[in-house]
């Protein structure tokens, strides 16, 4: 390696950015550290394998795969043009992070595309949030296991988020999801596995929302959501574009792939609202949901 090549290489190390290189087939050559800190995958987990592999799975808002029809690396491979898209990659411990990814073509000397490079960061409300959490930990506001407002923060924000909303005349969605199945869960892998779905949950949740929306486990297997300044319609969107990233997180136990599916219901604050009518709407949809057959968002 030339003085050249080693610059390169450290530069390209020690971006904050993640970064990969992948060949005309989309084997992938070269994956940084940001690339690791970002996904969870080491460079030893990636290198060698085809970036269509089972390994970060890339969807869509929808919750399609983008890997093996639409992928904006194998396209701009195609066409030769750059492309940036924010997608949902599934990170090693499981759960959907949404990334902001740039591709463009690897050209030879004689222009002929040989290869492809991705750079990507994170996207999500939880990178900005993290101080915030570390801040409130101190006060016994975060969920130890989650990492997210635990169930007293919960209720001191329904309080705060109706009290804002009958004063600014805006209304708040709230909305409660619950896991499907948990129990089936803890009772087939033991509570060890039900402590990581309930991570993987509260993590594709929090990663994907807005910087303002609250996301707080209830108790259990239970995730309370507050997100102002939304209409009925942006409401269901919302919920449903978290169902299913949850739906699309999955994370490998032995030799078996465990999905995992959530149901919820969701409601807009009204001007005679309290915390606890708000609750029992939110709970009562749920109930819904869950008697409907799962996976699935009520609203009312």
């Amino acid at each position: 390696m030339n003085l050249d090549d080693a610059l390169f290489r450290t530069l390209l190390r020690n971006l904050s950015d993640g970064v990969y290189f992948v060949d005309p087939q989309r084997t992938i050559l070269y994956w940084n550290r940001a690339a690791e800190r970002i996904t969870g995958f080491s460079e030893q987990d990636i290198e060698g394998k085809s970036c269509a592999d089972d390994i970060l799975i890339h969807v869509d808002e929808a919750g399609t795969s983008l890997c093996k029809g639409a992928c904006p690396l194998a396209a701009t491979m195609k066409d030769g043009r750059d492309r940036v898209n924010r997608v949902f990659l599934r990170h090693k411990e499981g759960h959907r992070l949404p990334v902001r990814v740039s591709t463009a073509a690897i050209r030879d000397d004689a222009g002929n595309i040989i290869g492809g490079l991705e750079t990507f960061h994170d996207d999500s409300t939880a990178v900005a949030a993290l101080a915030e959490a570390e801040r409130l930990s101190q006060l016994a506001l975060i969920c130890p296991l989650t990492g997210i407002g635990n169930r007293r923060y919960a209720e001191e924000t329904v309080a705060k988020r109706l009290s804002e909303s009958q004063r600014n005349g805006a209304a708040c969605a709230f909305v409660l999801f619950d896991v499907d199945n948990f129990k089936k869960i803890n009772d087939s892998y033991g509570h060890p596995i039900g402590d990581v779905v309930l991570k993987m949950v509260a993590r594709t949740l929090s990663a994907n929302l807005r910087v303002y929306d609250f996301a707080g486990r209830w108790g259990g297997e239970e995730f309370l959501l507050a997100m102002p300044h939304l209409t009925s319609q942006e409401m269901e969107n919302a919920a449903n574009r978290l169902r299913i990233l949850v739906e699309r997180s999955s994370r490998k136990i032995s030799e078996n792939r465990l999905t995992i599916t959530i149901s919820g219901g969701a409601t807009l604050s009204r001007a005679e609202d309290t915390p606890a009518s708000v609750i029992a709407r939110v709970d009562k949809l749920l109930y819904e949901s869950k008697h409907r057959g799962r996976n699935r968002v009520t609203i009312g």
